[in-house]
């Protein structure tokens, strides 16, 4: 779609947009949830503040880090060092208990419909809270995974025990539920690991990587390109049925992925709609700006409201919403 006019959602009021993506979803046939960093930021996975003094204080005072990616992204002197950074962020980020319970409120929204999650997201939330995984494609990689650097063969790698070995050869403790503690006696926690840990390929010997799209080296395994064929397979069968593309908090960084595939196929098919749900980024094409709900505000706000509505429908509020699947 070029030359786009874009409608934003400054233009209508919340409430109604609201009500418009509550009708939206008792009446569609299937719902196709484009998920972006918003989502995970809502759900309390916040990479600055209180997390990061939480976690990474002593490489916030080491090296001055202002945020998570920041560290993710730093020449450190060792691979000792480095895995010691990495170990910490994949833990938490990926198998410590999310801070809220917004993935299943999303999951208790779309359950009884036919769904399908794309999402930039490598947190795994969707998987790690009830969503089938036969449902999702995680098209950006997993940090639960690891893959050779080279990469010498494209498989990927489980990562979950290595990766609690490196956090308690640091001296952290993960009590049963997952969460990561620190140490108990006070201690500040260790900087490094010892190098036994250091992973590398089972195939070549070289070091492991994170399977993160962070350049050509991202392996697309067996295993994702499964996902990317059921989600065509999805889009295929519902491609001219009454579709709600809902994309949540989706930036501007890889539209190509999400957003503009989720305006095209809202154009192409007159009985889709298409919401987006981003504080201070909600917006569409002026081409389907009648089929568009446009939500400025946060997600928790607006799957909290949705839910309730679903569960205690506002027959008032619905009534008057000024949506209908043709």
């Amino acid at each position: 779609m070029c030359s786009l006019t874009l409608t934003s959602a400054s233009t209508r009021t919340c409430s109604q947009e609201l009500d418009r993506l509550c009708t939206a979803i008792e009446r569609c046939d299937a719902v196709v949830i484009g998920a972006g960093s918003g989502l995970s930021t809502a759900a309390g996975l916040t990479y600055t503040g209180e997390r990061l003094q939480r976690y990474f204080a002593d490489f916030v005072a080491r090296y001055g880090f202002t945020d998570m990616y920041s560290g993710g992204f730093f020449p450190f002197p060792t691979e000792e060092e480095r895995w010691a950074y990495w170990s910490r962020y994949i833990w938490i980020n990926r198998y410590a208990p999310l801070p809220s319970d917004l993935y299943q409120k999303l999951l208790a929204l779309v359950a009884d419909k036919d769904h399908f999650v794309l999402t930039t997201n490598v947190d795994h939330c969707f998987q790690c809270t009830g969503f089938d995984k036969q449902r999702l494609f995680y098209t950006q990689g997993d940090y639960g995974l690891w893959q050779c650097s080279e990469p010498c063969h494209a498989k990927s790698y489980d990562n979950r025990d290595a990766v609690r070995q490196m956090v308690e050869a640091q001296g952290w403790r993960v009590v049963p539920n997952g969460e990561l503690l620190a140490p108990e006696d006070g201690a500040s926690p260790k900087r490094f690991i010892p190098t036994s840990l250091i992973p590398h390929c089972p195939v070549c010997g070289k070091p492991m990587a994170m399977n993160l799209r962070a350049d050509d080296t991202f392996v697309e395994d067996k295993g994702w390109h499964a996902a990317a064929a059921r989600y065509q397979d999805f889009l295929r069968r519902h491609r001219r049925g009454r579709v709600l593309y809902l994309e949540i908090g989706v930036g501007g960084n890889t539209p190509v992925i999400i957003k503009f595939p989720f305006w095209r196929m809202t154009a192409e098919n007159p009985r889709a709609i298409y919401a987006c749900v981003n504080p201070g980024e909600a917006f569409a094409p002026a081409q389907i700006a009648d089929r568009s709900i446009l939500i400025d505000a946060d997600a928790t706000e607006t799957i909290a409201y949705a839910a309730a509505s679903r569960t205690f429908p506002r027959k008032d509020s619905l009534a008057a919403a000024v949506y209908a699947f043709a």
